[in-house]
């Protein structure tokens, strides 16, 4: 009996790890399929069990707007910079002024 008890808890933590990792690594399309498949199916659960707050968090989650590539604003690379409008705060030094050190 204690070794059944053992080897369960090995593959439960084993797949809440590879749960994990799909979860982080994967895309983001997936994690959003898997939030919603989570609200749905504790949404479905009894009520004695207090899974409606969970439910609702996991839906809330998976309703976030997913963001820019950089984490940002949504729009890389559409706006310019001032420093990239403006090439006159340029320095530009010859070839020939700059001195080697001895």
């Amino acid at each position: 009996m204690n070794n059944l008890l053992d080897d369960s808890l090995v593959a439960l933590a084993l797949l809440i790890s590879a749960g994990y990792v799909v979860a982080s690594l994967g895309p983001r399309s997936l994690r959003h399929r898997l939030l919603q498949a989570l609200s749905r199916l504790l949404g479905k659960a009894p009520a004695f069990l207090g899974l409606g707050r969970l439910s609702e968090k996991f839906a809330a989650a998976s309703a976030v707007k997913a963001k820019g590539a950089c984490g940002g604003c949504d729009n890389c690379g559409s706006e310019q910079t001032p420093a990239a409008q403006s090439t006159s705060t340029e320095i530009k030094v010859s070839v020939e002024k700059i001195g080697r050190r001895a």
